[in-house]
């Protein structure tokens, strides 16, 4: 389907529709820009014109937890085996979603729409039920880090959180997919404050090439700790919420099969950017285990902060507490964007963010609903959050392999991917994902059973 098909108007469901609504007109207007760019072969425009979806996912899986588990693990292993190991997660992540943008524009349909039509409802149930149950988990763990970040800054919990709430309702209330995509891409820019933070460490440099040179030792062996932290951080990059984002995302902002390489780029570049701010966090907080800190005793990402003050400065200790807090920001907006459009496609509701409230009830009511409940949870006295944080990534690494089963059937459908399934390559690529997971699962269930 090239450009000029986009200009359709289209109904909720992907169908002709018999009045020109408001979505299709903004939709239609961003089209239009992007096809007078390419005839003018401005490509760096075109790029950023068409990037978002991509640097979004991949920015917006830097998340609250994901930066504790990083940090959890630099202070836990120091810089070693868990530098080179974070950037195999994220040449995973890119994979992945790079199969999300091709069934995107492929379809022109989101990911729970399609799994509805190409599987049927028993199957579209199972895999909504395994997004929400994994997007409630992860949107509580954002509040949590947007919570510790307050607390780092002496604010009370029911302040920032209240704060948090109050930003994710007003980005739904600009009631614009481009609008709304861009302002989350600023506030997504606060994910490289972990860099100065990892500079003010002093890292040694010749450490962390060897790092990547040999794969780093292994302080203290195979463990069960040593696992719970290899699934924290496949969690923290891979994630089920990220496939149904993107390939929303994709739909939403209109993007064609000619759109693809740029699509491709935009994920690409995604990819790196949050690499190097994972690789920061780490570094940041490895004079923790230098200090041989207990981090077992941490309540909350708060107590990074704190505790690397001595190390990195009050300077430092602020950017780690800053870009934690945006961590929670960016993606409480993006994942409970994710449930509203998974839930609006399931019921067959209209789903953008390009609609007015009344028209996109469902959908704003989903993010809406999500996110009060979420930020009630963590305000819940006493509640174990540094716990709930590292376990939430877990669960979400166990969530994946059927996520990317879907996945993988999807992209080889040539019946609605035609010339864009997949290749022998992407096959590979995909199938070592998933049995990686799994056996990543399976090895961390039998040490739970048998920890001896």
């Amino acid at each position: 389907m090239g450009d000029n098909a986009m200009l359709m108007p289209m109904n909720g469901q992907g169908g002709p529709a018999n009045d020109v609504t408001r979505e299709d007109m903004l939709r239609a207007r961003d089209r239009l820009e992007v096809q007078k760019t390419r005839a003018q072969k401005r490509w760096l425009r075109l790029l950023w014109l068409l990037a978002g979806p991509g640097v979004l996912v991949m920015l917006g899986e830097n998340d609250g937890p994901s930066m504790v588990s990083y940090a959890t693990t630099g202070a836990t292993y120091g810089v070693g085996f868990f530098v080179p190991f974070i950037l195999l997660t994220f040449l995973m992540a890119y994979a992945v979603q790079e199969m999300t943008v091709r069934l995107g524009v492929a379809t022109h349909r989101g990911h729970a729409e399609l799994i509805f039509q190409r599987f049927g409802p028993f199957w579209g149930y199972f895999a909504m039920a395994d997004l929400v149950f994994g997007n409630l988990l992860t949107l509580v763990t954002e509040f949590i880090a947007i919570q510790a970040g307050g607390l780092y800054f002496g604010l009370r919990p029911v302040v920032s959180v209240g704060a948090g709430v109050a930003l994710v309702f007003a980005s739904l209330a600009m009631r614009r997919y481009a609008t709304w995509e861009r302002t989350l891409l600023a506030l997504a820019a606060g994910n490289l404050l972990f860099i100065p933070a990892a500079l003010l460490a002093h890292p040694n440099g010749a450490a962390l090439a060897h790092a990547l040179a040999s794969w780093g030792p292994l302080p203290g062996g195979f463990t069960t700790g040593f696992v719970v932290l290899l699934l924290a951080n496949i969690g923290a990059t891979v994630t089920p919420w990220m496939i149904f984002f993107q390939q929303s995302a994709v739909v939403d902002k209109g993007l064609t099969r000619a759109d693809l390489t740029q699509g491709r780029i935009d994920t690409g570049v995604g990819a790196f950017i949050a690499a190097v701010a994972a690789i920061a966090t780490l570094v940041a907080a490895a004079p923790l285990y230098a200090a041989h800190a207990d981090v077992s005793q941490f309540a909350s990402g708060a107590d990074f902060a704190t505790a690397l003050q001595p190390f990195i400065g009050h300077a430092g200790a602020t950017l780690f507490a800053l870009g934690m807090t945006e961590a929670g920001l960016v993606a409480a907006a993006t994942i409970s964007t994710s449930s509203s459009y998974a839930l609006a496609e399931t019921i067959s509701s209209r789903h953008s963010l390009n609609l007015d409230f009344h028209t996109g009830r469902w959908f704003y009511g989903a993010a809406i609903f999500s996110t009060v409940l979420a930020a009630g949870i963590v305000l819940i006295p006493g509640a174990p959050l540094l716990a709930m944080t590292l376990t939430v990534n877990v669960i979400a690494t166990l969530l994946m392999a059927p996520a990317l089963l879907f996945l993988l059937l999807l992209v080889n459908d040539k019946e609605i991917m035609g010339g864009l399934a997949n290749g022998r390559l992407a096959n590979i690529a995909g199938g070592a994902i998933i049995i990686g997971i799994a056996i990543a699962g399976a090895v961390y269930g039998v040490l739970t059973v048998f920890p001896s």
